[in-house]
């Protein structure tokens, strides 16, 4: 594998100021590296630049789930819920070891009135259990052969047993669906390392500040090495904004204005402990109903929980909070389901991110109404926008927006990436069966050995990682399953270039562990100073400007 550290991101930008590109990608969360990856594998010569830390936005800020949108079908959003579940079962295949299976406890209750959003509200709640299970086996239907399990009924007494801390009183019927979970933040990266093995060259912390034209045709972008303060031009024939909910910001630049805009849809996470809730660290649990007609999820990851999400309409897209408000509402709904209570003692961490939803400029439809439907805009200067879509759609989303720039070129859209497999995917099948006595070897515990499974076979390097070095083998926080191989890693084969990129994206310290990893901080600068060549006053500034998330 090849290195992605601070020496080739230095290089990468020279590289693409000095020879120009065929596209240039605006944006390094999970849409922009998967039109890097599509495009880089149809031959083009592909940059990618982002102007903070890849995946920093949205991509990070995710459910971490990978599914069809179960709650789109009473919208009767076949077609997205239908090209989501496609894409689900893609990634199931392409990344075996990041995007795994997952089970959803969905309960009905006697006093339900619209469960998942149901639009017709039947008598005294008559028939409302035929329609759900109408509507799961429409969504096993819609996965098509790319389906994970058939849903099944299953007994109050087995929903109990999956889920200790459901209320029992009014419970009437229980469901068990599935869809899929992942690391968002990984899954990003993966994608990344995937595009740059196929060529394409890439550079975080480099900002987009303006466009270079002949005549009113953009030939270029300039951008602001943030790392050196210098500013260069990159020569393109072809210029892609996925930066998201910032997509009208770089489309302002180019002057003119699209018939659709961005309406950033605010969602906010819990992290709570998985004692308290008692969950099984297989099952998830769907909150049904809401006062706001949305469904919540309770997520188990690793020792702890995620709980989610609000959908709500505006507030800062550069700084995502939860407000007190957003918290009372998670709760609310946790406590009306589960017996046992939450409260705000209870919750290690709060986040948010910005849902970049497309919107007609007329439409006044809630961001909760939106469909996550994406759509290809061709814009001033031949600017090609791709907005909407999320995670479990980014490939489908690259697809079509490569497809435009194969429709300028007058070349056909192949090949694809439907069956290409992402980096870590080629021997996961031999690994994983070694995997687990080679770190036992090491002295690893099985929750970490299932914290390297999300490196797929490139688990191997970690491993010998600590062989050279077995002080790497070591947790970080002692509750959590992150080692500094990890940060090593990081360093060296990710392009992390500060603090924050390590224990807020690459590991998630920021959200999961209690103080946000203040107390860790210094000792991780310290691995990366010797990564990265820091020396004792630029350590110091890393600890000093790392900023835990916070509400």
């Amino acid at each position: 594998m090849g290195n992605l550290g601070l020496p080739e991101r230095a290089q990468n930008l020279h590289d693409m100021v000095e020879r120009g590109v065929d596209v240039l990608v605006i944006g390094g969360g999970i849409t922009g590296c998967g039109v890097a990856l599509d495009a880089a594998v149809r031959g083009y010569r592909v940059g990618l630049v982002e102007q903070n830390d890849f995946a920093s936005g949205t991509s990070s800020k995710s459910t971490k789930l990978v599914h069809g949108g179960i709650r789109y079908l009473p919208q009767y959003d076949f077609t997205l819920v239908r090209e989501a579940l496609v894409e689900r079962g893609h990634l199931t295949r392409n990344a075996p070891f990041l995007v795994r299976p997952l089970g959803f406890l969905l309960p009905l209750y006697k006093d339900a009135r619209r469960p998942l959003g149901i639009p017709i509200v039947p008598p005294f709640g008559i028939g409302l259990g035929l329609m759900l299970r109408m509507g799961l086996y429409l969504y096993d239907f819609l996965s098509g052969r790319l389906g994970i399990h058939p849903h099944r009924r299953i007994s109050l007494h087995k929903a109990s047993s999956l889920a200790p801390c459901l209320k029992v009183d009014g419970l009437k019927d229980a469901f068990i669906y599935y869809d899929a979970q992942t690391d968002d933040t990984r899954l990003t990266l993966t994608v990344l390392r995937t595009a740059a093995a196929h060529g394409a060259i890439v550079a975080n912390y480099a900002e987009v500040c303006g466009f270079e034209r002949i005549d009113k045709a953009i030939t270029g972008a300039r951008v602001r090495d943030s790392m050196t303060g210098q500013e260069h031009t990159i020569r393109a024939r072809y210029i892609v904004n996925a930066t998201g909910v910032f997509a009208e910001r770089v489309e302002a630049m180019a002057g003119g204005e699209p018939s659709m805009r961005v309406a950033p849809a605010k969602g906010v996470h819990l992290t709570v402990p998985r004692e308290p809730l008692r969950m099984k660290h297989n099952t998830a649990v769907v909150l049904p109903e809401t006062e706001d007609g949305r469904i919540l999820f309770l997520v188990p990851w690793g020792p702890r929980v995620t709980i989610g999400t609000t959908d709500t309409a505006g507030g800062d897209i550069e700084r995502p909070l939860a407000a007190d408000e957003d918290i009372d509402y998670l709760l609310r709904h946790v406590n009306k389901y589960m017996d046992c209570t939450l409260t705000r003692q209870d919750i290690i961490s709060t986040w948010a991110g910005y849902r970049p939803l497309v919107h007609a400029k007329r439409s006044r439809a809630k961001t909760a109404q939106l469909s996550r439907t994406h759509a290809v805009l061709l814009g001033n200067g031949g600017l090609i926008t791709i907005v909407g879509g999320k995670l479990t759609t980014y490939r489908r989303m690259a697809l079509d927006t490569v497809n435009e720039i194969d429709k300028k070129e007058g070349k056909r859209g192949l090949p694809d990436t439907t069956t290409l497999s992402l980096e870590g995917a080629e021997h996961w099948d031999k690994v994983r069966k070694t995997l687990p006595a080679q770190a036992t070897a090491l002295c690893l515990s099985p929750d970490i050995v299932r914290r390297l499974e999300n490196y797929g076979d490139q688990a191997l390097v970690l491993l010998d990682l600590i062989r050279e070095e077995p002080a790497l083998g070591k947790r970080i926080v002692s509750d959590l399953p992150y080692i500094m191989a990890e940060v090593v890693y990081a360093c060296r084969y990710e392009m992390a270039v500060t603090l924050d990129d390590v224990l807020t994206r690459r590991l998630h310290i920021n959200f999961e562990a209690w103080g946000r990893g203040i107390n860790v901080a210094p000792a991780v600068a310290e691995r990366m100073a010797a990564e990265l060549g820091w020396d004792a006053a630029e350590q110091q500034r890393q600890v000093a400007a790392y900023r835990p998330l916070e509400s």
